[in-house]
């Protein structure tokens, strides 16, 4: 039940129980007024017949007086008396009574009745003596008869005043004992009432003050220690109780924010330390692979809820292929056309579910099309990739400036190390036969050796140099030798297995290292070299420009060298298979 209901029927109780006290007063108060109107009404008439009773001698001893002394002033002052005495009996006969019994009031009128009755026989004495019939007037007065009469009017008086003190009494006792009991019923109910309100005070104090204040505290508590998934009461009296619960709840709502607010900057300050961990790693890259693989990495940690794709421009094919993918994303990973995506196309990044009408991208499927973000991978003004994003956080925005952040970063890694390549390739490769040249020979020689030595492998070397080379730019000119010069390359190149390294060692000559490769095998290949080079027509400007031959010097380490002079050793076979006519293969001398 609720507390307003109670205190609803504790109030109408409340009311009903001071009506029914103020009700048994009122009616205690009735009493007593009976009570004093029976004692008034008592005394009335005790005081009128004990008059008349009084009256009534002293005008019977006037009027004897009158009869005997014959006295006129004694005549004079019976008949004021007379006249007092009628107006006495008037009085009595209209004295208002309160419950008289029959009896009572037959006694009363006889009383009178009787009373009259000396008066008249009085009068009657009276006018006997003015009339000089004296002895008549002295029977009327003196007469038994008349002493009967007047005893009997006494009689009546005194019964009468002894009923009315009789009734008087028992109205008295009766309008006591009732004032009594109503009084006592009337304190019952004010004690009622007086409980009932304690009760209903008590209750009020405990349900709707100690408690609320109680649970109010306790979330004023947990709210201190930032606990706001607390839920603050709801009291919705309007009062100082209903004042605090609306404040801590405001205090609740604002703290939430607050804790939602510090959150986000909290996750902001994580992403943005992901990102710039990310850009320091990247910085760091050495290859493409490894600019891939730091991606790969970072790229869940910052939008952790995305699922993506990293695309590389291949700008031999002009299509978009995808190099890494993370937390499963939707659709395929299939090659496209720059075309076919719209943030390509704008240059910016383009998310359909941003706007509510919007052009979807073709390399998606349809069904998850609206959903994706593209983000290009643009540097110096030339799109060098792509990252693609699902979008489903439907209750926030996406964070499109990390997006964007991660693609500058990312572009910017690309770019620099495709230039890094373009120099390393500058620095490490010839440029007119795309073979390495001499700018690490040495430290990639003493590695191999080093593996070898550990593997008990070996490491052959070949020392190549095409025969009469400076006679053919004399004859046919510089072009014509950098033509013979690019085919000898792709021939070396062609044979070689992917351990193995080519090298164009200077001028005419081209270096070989074959890790693994023994002296026997080390022979078959560069006789391999030395039949494919003189099989191949050299042709320059529709001219044919050959035959072309090499020589080729062979060392293997650590048959014939040791490891700071294996390039030494194969450099002196090179020189020996010149001496013996050119054209041929010649192994170093075992080492000594």
């Amino acid at each position: 039940m609720r507390i307003a209901t109670i205190t609803n029927f504790a109030y109408i109780a409340t009311v009903v129980l001071t009506l029914a006290s103020g009700v048994a007063l009122f009616m205690a108060s009735s009493a007593d007024k009976a009570e004093r109107a029976a004692v008034k009404q008592s005394r009335d008439f005790d005081a009128a017949t004990e008059q008349l009773e009084k009256d009534a001698f002293a005008q019977t001893d006037l009027a004897r007086l009158s009869v005997i002394k014959k006295a006129p002033e004694n005549i004079q002052a019976w008949k004021a008396g007379m006249a007092q005495e009628s107006r006495l009996e008037q009085h009595v006969a209209k004295l208002n009574d309160i419950g008289a019994s029959a009896e009572e009031l037959i006694l009363l009128r006889d009383g009178i009745t009787l009373l009259k009755t000396l008066e008249d026989e009085q009068q009657e004495a009276i006018t006997a003596l003015e009339q000089g019939r004296d002895t008549q007037a002295i029977e009327l007065l003196f007469g038994e008869n008349y002493e009967q009469q007047l005893s009997q009017v006494e009689y009546r008086f005194t019964h009468f005043e002894s009923l009315i003190t009789q009734r008087t009494e028992a109205t008295i006792a009766e309008a006591t004992h009732l004032s009594q009991r109503l009084r006592t019923l009337s304190e019952i109910m004010v004690g009622l009432t007086a409980l009932l309100f304690l009760f209903v005070l008590g209750f009020i104090i405990k349900h709707r003050i100690l408690r609320p204040v109680v649970t109010l505290s306790d979330v004023v508590n947990r709210l201190a220690t930032q606990d706001y998934a607390v839920e603050a009461p709801l009291y919705a009296q309007v009062d100082e109780i209903g004042d605090m619960a609306q404040a801590i709840r405001i205090f609740r709502e604002n703290g939430m924010v607050r804790q939602q607010l510090e959150q986000e900057r909290d996750a902001d300050w994580v992403t943005r330390n992901l990102l710039a961990r990310m850009t320091q790693r990247l910085q760091g890259c050495e290859s493409h692979r490894s600019i891939i693989k730091v991606v790969s990495l970072f790229a869940p940690k910052i939008v952790p809820e995305m699922g993506g794709r990293l695309y590389i421009l291949d700008p031999q094919n002009n299509t978009m292929k995808c190099m890494a993918s993370w937390l499963s994303p939707a659709g395929e990973d299939t090659p496209f056309q720059p075309e076919c995506c719209w943030a390509l196309k704008r240059g910016q990044l383009h998310s359909p579910s941003r706007d509510s009408v919007d052009m979807p991208c073709e390399h998606y499927p349809p069904q998850v099309a609206t959903k994706a973000i593209c983000v290009p991978l643009i540097a110096q003004n030339k799109t060098i990739g792509l990252l693609t994003f699902d979008n489903h956080i439907n209750e926030k925005e996406p964070p499109y400036i990390y997006l964007e952040l991660m693609a500058e970063t990312l572009s910017l890694a690309l770019v620099n190390q495709k230039l890094r390549d373009t120099l390393t390739e500058k620095a490490m490769y010839d440029p007119l036969t795309g073979l390495r040249n001499r700018h690490n020979l040495e430290e990639l020689l003493r590695g191999l050796i080093e593996r070898a030595e550990t593997k008990k492998s070996c490491v052959s070397c070949l020392m190549i140099d095409i025969d009469y080379f400076k006679k053919l730019n004399d004859t046919w000119g510089h072009g014509a030798g950098d033509k013979v010069l690019r085919e000898t390359g792709r021939i070396i190149s062609e044979l070689l297995d992917d351990a193995s390294v080519a090298f164009r060692y200077g001028g005419e000559e081209f270096l070989i290292l074959l890790p693994d490769i023994d002296e026997a095998q080390a022979k078959s290949i560069a006789g391999q070299i030395l039949h494919n080079v003189g099989q191949h027509r050299m042709l320059y400007e529709l001219h044919d420009v050959g035959p072309i031959s090499v020589s080729i010097g062979l060392a293997t380490w650590p048959t014939h060298a040791r490891e700071s002079n294996l390039v030494r050793a194969a450099d002196l076979a090179l020189y020996l298979a010149k001496e013996r006519g050119r054209n041929q293969i010649v192994v170093a001398k075992k080492a000594s």
